[in-house]
């Protein structure tokens, strides 16, 4: 399947029908009278989160949506149908941004989210609205009103609980193939990955999304290699892993490379909670090895874990470390859901 996280759209709610003028005319009515019925509303154009979604594909093809138009009001006193929805299907994580691309109207995380975006017109009253005791034969009625209409951009930004950076080749593909049940593609040549992919892993008893994303080299911020966008889609989780390939020959430049990648896209990302771990330990001397933790753990400040995707040396160990930062951050958030109901039920006797 191909994956598409942005979109532009054009989408317009729809026109009031126009009140109708109109007069009883039947057998043996001496007045008749006016009886013309009101417009319709027109349809408003909604948004809705849905589960069975995981990418904007669908707004490659069509980028214009319309609500339909209320019907005009008819005689007898009869109101013009209500004009249809407009309902956009979006997947979960995404974020509803004004024309500038900027202007954040609304995030869509849980299915069944949604949000009513433009207001159908209302419809125009009928002649029979306007009768009175002195003016008992009207012949006008209210025009419906206009729908609204603007562009929109459609971002997507996956739900995932922890995410995987690193520069091309660092072994997250593979890493990520191990530990779950995806299959994204592995090769021997850089910027293998052309869309984050997601993996579902269960450590020690604890559930959660993974997600691998493109790698970064330097100057990604600037549009370097395929740049920094997709570091969008890590924006959401708990912590994040960086896997340092360990066969270079400066595993702390390659570090702060990255770091520096992360810390230049901003949003949060650089104070995140992080795991380092120098990947394809398999394929390095363990003297050599040493010398490159000792050097990572400089630039790094920490001591990094040591994993093999190919061997499985270390994957538990970095699973685990993962898994315990999620099951933190998942407390937390119950602990304040709880702390928000109880407050909004109030004192009670």
């Amino acid at each position: 399947m191909q994956f598409l996280d942005s979109a532009k759209v054009y989408v317009r709610s729809g026109d009031g029908g126009n009140g109708c003028v109109g007069f009883r005319r039947e057998k043996f009515v001496e007045f008749g009278g006016p009886d013309g019925g009101d417009g319709g509303k027109g349809g408003d154009v909604i948004i809705e989160c849905v589960a069975n979604l995981n990418t904007l594909l669908d707004y490659r093809y069509k980028q214009h949506f319309k609500a339909k138009k209320g019907g005009h009001g008819m005689g007898q006193n009869r109101t013009g149908a209500k004009g249809a929805e407009m309902v956009l299907t979006v997947p979960p994580g995404t974020q509803i941004l004004d024309e500038d691309g900027e202007t954040l109207i609304a995030d869509l995380i849980a299915p069944g989210d949604r949000i009513v975006l433009l207001r159908g017109g209302n419809g125009g009253f009928g002649n029979a609205r306007f009768k009175s005791s002195t003016n008992q034969a009207p012949r006008h009625a209210n025009p419906g009103q206009k729908g609204e209409e603007m562009h929109i951009w459609l971002r997507l930004k996956l739900i995932a609980d922890a995410g995987i950076i690193g520069l091309p080749n660092a072994g997250k593909s593979t890493f990520l193939a191990a530990v779950s049940a995806a299959k994204p593609k592995i090769a021997d040549y850089p910027f293998t990955t052309l869309h984050p992919n997601l993996g579902m892993v269960r450590i020690d008893g604890t559930d959660f999304v993974l997600a691998d994303i493109p790698g970064l080299i330097e100057g990604a911020h600037e549009g370097a290699g395929i740049g920094d966008r997709f570091l969008g889609h890590v924006e959401r989780t708990a912590n994040l892993l960086q896997l340092v390939d360990a066969t270079l020959d400066d595993v702390d430049e390659a570090y702060s490379i990255v770091r520096g990648e992360v810390e230049a896209y901003g949003a949060g990302l650089e104070d995140k909670p992080e795991i380092v771990a120098l990947s394809k330990a398999d394929a390095v001397p363990k003297d050599d090895m040493k010398k490159k933790a000792r050097a990572l753990k400089r630039a790094a400040g920490a001591a990094p874990l040591i994993v093999s995707a190919a061997s499985g040396e270390g994957v538990r160990e970095v699973l685990r470390a993962l898994a315990a930062e999620v099951a933190a951050v998942r407390a937390k958030g119950a602990k304040e859901k709880r702390g928000q109901a109880s407050s909004s039920r109030g004192w009670r006797p």
